[in-house]
């Protein structure tokens, strides 16, 4: 007995590898053709794989619980999702044309505001913004570039269209455990990669290097980067030390650095003190730089601020670039897109509510048990009311913290999320839904990813991926299928 493709039953969601009337996808053809020619005996051994890969590797992120910090192996499902080619090439499209936009956004705020002065975005979302950094106004980081590494979170609705959920432009994570699917991918289904169908993801650490390096203040042959990290307790300290290891570049934490009387950044090595470039930063604005921000901070480098200040390093992302990333700024993006580029978005938003507008607030309170309602500066899924699957008790809350706070809210649709199939036991498959997050670099030059994270809801029903809530992943794969 094997796979049984023809039980599978997508329902009513759009899902990725199988149409509604159950036929393949022409990106999954030859997927669904070999996983259904195993047995599950095979199956099972390769899923079994993954897993001895996984702790093998060590590949795992940390969960915070009341009772501390959990470090738990990876989850993933060996059962990729697949994209046409000829689809994401349009929407890589689509993620550089808001990237671009973003960031001349960010830079406008921190200098004219013209964006502010001809009625685009009301002056109030920014001045109330908790991501706006007065500290770095004036400041005119290389290439107009603020956000030099995004995520932005991409879903596909019924219609089969791709909606930008939400844009990352702090310090997003979950780039490594993109390449690191594929290698477990590789080594699972090895078959499957002997032709060129299936499109490449290992060039982003040599692309986002090229990024850091295309940013340096001293324009020397070797530059210095440097990733630095919280530490060994930070949930994403894994991709730190991936990235830093794939880069070929230290990883450093803040106690690694100080900075000089004539306010440039140096790194302590056994052989003295060498001066460093460039800073890729896995540290929130906040705990940057005690000198300017939390006095408390001891992750940071007192100083730091100074250099970037005075153009001595560069910082990636730069500070202050999280005021693009407040989920009613979001709600702006098209109308920011048209004013700078003067182009129409190629991706669409999905549809939002703004809790400050009276209008739309009363909307949403009176529809609470229909919406998704999301603060504007949380992630990994917390701080959330997913209106269908919530009780009265929780609308009763969320009531109380909009009308507090309506600035703090916005609301979306409950979206039909897209599925794709999911190994629930031994060869059986289900629907579950999933995300997915591609990277876009930009520096002297714009990149990004062939696919991305593909994040996926492993419970039964639930729309909220993130691995922290029980979510897990699978591996993307754009395919060329040679159609038109």
């Amino acid at each position: 007995m094997s796979m049984d493709w023809k039980r599978y039953e997508p329902q009513e969601f759009f899902d990725e590898l199988v149409t509604a009337n159950g036929n393949p996808r022409a990106p999954a053809r030859r997927l669904i053709s070999y996983l259904g020619s195993l047995s599950d005996e095979e199956i099972e051994t390769r899923r079994q794989m993954a897993e001895a890969t996984i702790q093998e590797m060590g590949i795992s992120f940390t969960v915070y619980t009341e009772e501390g910090n959990i470090d738990r192996a990876w989850p993933f499902d060996i059962v990729p999702r697949t994209i046409s080619a000829r689809q994401w090439s349009t929407t890589a499209a689509g993620l550089k044309q808001r990237l671009k936009a973003l960031n001349m956004f960010i830079d406008d705020l921190y200098h004219d505001q013209n964006v502010i002065k001809d009625g685009i975005i009301p002056e109030h979302i920014i001045t109330e913004s908790k991501n706006f950094r007065p500290e770095c106004v004036g400041i005119s980081p290389p290439y107009g570039a603020w956000a030099h590494i995004c995520g932005t979170d991409l879903v596909r609705a019924e219609d089969g269209e791709f909606y930008v959920l939400e844009d990352n432009l702090r310090v997003p994570s979950g780039v490594s455990y993109m390449l690191e699917n594929r290698g477990i991918t590789k080594r699972v289904l090895p078959e499957l990669f002997e032709n060129d169908r299936i499109l490449p993801v290992d060039d982003y650490c040599s692309n986002l290097f090229d990024t850091l390096v295309s940013l340096s203040p001293r324009k020397i042959k070797k530059p210095v980067v440097v990733v630095l990290t919280p530490g060994i307790f930070n949930s994403a300290y894994f991709e730190h030390a991936f990235l830093a290891q794939q880069m070929g570049v230290e990883l450093v934490e803040g106690s690694d650095l100080v900075v000089s009387d004539d306010d440039c950044v140096f790194m302590r090595t056994i052989s003295g003190l060498e001066r460093v470039d460039v800073i890729y930063r896995r540290i929130d604005d906040l705990f940057l730089d005690p000198e300017v921000f939390r006095k408390d901070s001891v992750l940071g480098v007192p100083g730091l601020m100074r250099a970037w200040q005075n153009g001595n390093v560069a910082l990636a992302n730069a500070p202050g670039a999280g005021v693009a990333d407040d989920k009613v700024v979001y709600a702006y993006v098209p109308e920011i897109i048209r004013y700078y580029l003067n182009e129409e978005p190629i991706i669409k938003n999905v549809e939002t509510f703004l809790c400050e507008d009276p209008e739309q607030r009363a909307y949403v309170l009176a529809n609470l048990d229909k919406l998704v309602v999301k603060p504007a500066n949380e992630s990994g899924g917390y701080g959330m009311l997913v209106g269908p699957h919530s009780t009265k008790k929780d609308q009763a809350t969320f009531a109380k913290l909009i009308k507090e706070n309506p600035r703090n809210y916005i609301a979306q649709p409950t979206l039909k999320l897209s599925t794709a199939p999911t190994i629930v036991e031994k060869g059986a498959l289900e629907p579950r839904h999933l995300d997915l997050r591609p990277f876009i670099l930009q520096g002297k030059d714009m990149y990004v990813t062939t696919g991305g994270l593909t994040r996926v809801a492993m419970r039964k029903g639930s729309l909220v991926v993130n691995s922290s809530q029980g979510g897990g992943s699978k591996d993307t794969w754009i395919v060329e299928t040679g159609e038109a």
